[in-house]
């Protein structure tokens, strides 16, 4: 459907005949008779019925009237989007990852995100990390802030902070000088492959037989720091994290001479997502905001 026989139509639809309308719209009364002949057969129907004094409009017209205006309103708009006279479009995005660094940091950072960006609205989703995985890979998220190794051909990524790591436990609890010291301890992790320790065991001997009494898992770092916070086990932890309790003396460092093996957030995407851009943008925005 051609916008200029609409835009004739709608000239029409103001104007008591189609001599007025003609004017309006720049054209010769004959050119104009010809697009409202053209767009009615084009449509299949009459859309005005014609009089030697005036023109009104039919039903047909009625109906196609408030949408016409629509689409040729709309296709203004596209014009003056593509050139940037309207400024960036309104867009979002759902960004995932874990409940703890979501409430900690994502979420108060969303008022500053918003203030540097008005144009975009901010989803979070809070899930574990391979949950989160999948959800970027199959494009249910935009993005996700992962620390986790990733190996997945089908994403990028941004790094954003780096992730420091700390030997942690309640006060009254032996600094561990070697793995044998472990023995009589509970480890507290987040999944049986002891994603959390690793960074400890990386730093040290990676043979060396670490004798936990035994292992619990509890599914995310904030349910361990309540455990080890008891009493009930030592852990590895990430540093911000726990940065008020060793400050505070609620937490030691079971091992303060021992450098951990580190890590970075990062925010993953799909290497195909259309937004690419305004990702890159948006982990450029978080890496100047400090974590909680």
């Amino acid at each position: 459907m051609d916008l200029d026989d609409l835009r004739c139509f709608l000239a029409a639809t103001d104007c008591d005949t189609f001599r007025a309308a003609s004017r309006r719209v720049s054209l010769s009364p004959g050119a104009f008779s010809d697009r409202i002949r053209r767009l009615e057969e084009h449509i299949g129907c009459a859309l005005f019925e014609r009089t030697t004094r005036q023109v009104s409009m039919t039903e047909a017209a009625l109906r196609l009237r408030p949408h016409a205006a629509i689409v040729v309103a709309e296709a203004e708009r596209s014009a003056a989007v593509a050139r940037g006279d309207l400024g960036t479009p309104p867009y979002s995005l759902t960004v995932g990852t874990r409940f703890e660094l979501g409430l900690s940091w994502l979420t108060p950072a969303l008022s500053t995100l918003e203030a540097t960006a008005p144009e975009r609205l901010l989803h979070l989703y809070m899930g574990d990390t391979p949950d989160l995985i999948g959800r970027v890979e199959r494009g249910e998220l935009d993005a996700a802030v992962l620390s986790a190794r990733l190996v997945s051909p089908r994403v990028r990524y941004a790094v954003l902070h780096p992730e420091k790591y700390v030997f942690v436990g309640a006060p009254g609890v032996a600094v561990f000088e070697a793995p044998s010291d472990a023995q009589g301890h509970t480890l507290l992790d987040v999944t049986a492959d002891l994603p959390l320790f690793r960074y400890l065991q990386d730093a040290t001997d990676k043979a060396a037989v670490w004798p936990f009494a035994r292992y619990q898992y509890l599914g995310g770092i904030g349910a361990i720091r309540q455990r080890i916070l008891v009493g009930a086990g030592v852990a590895v932890l990430p540093e911000y994290f726990v940065h008020d309790d060793l400050a505070s003396g609620a937490l030691i460092d079971l091992a303060p001479g021992l450098p951990l093996a580190d890590d970075v957030f990062r925010l993953v995407w799909r290497k195909d997502h259309p937004l690419t851009e305004r990702l890159v943008a948006l982990a450029n925005e978080l890496r100047e905001l400090p974590l909680a």
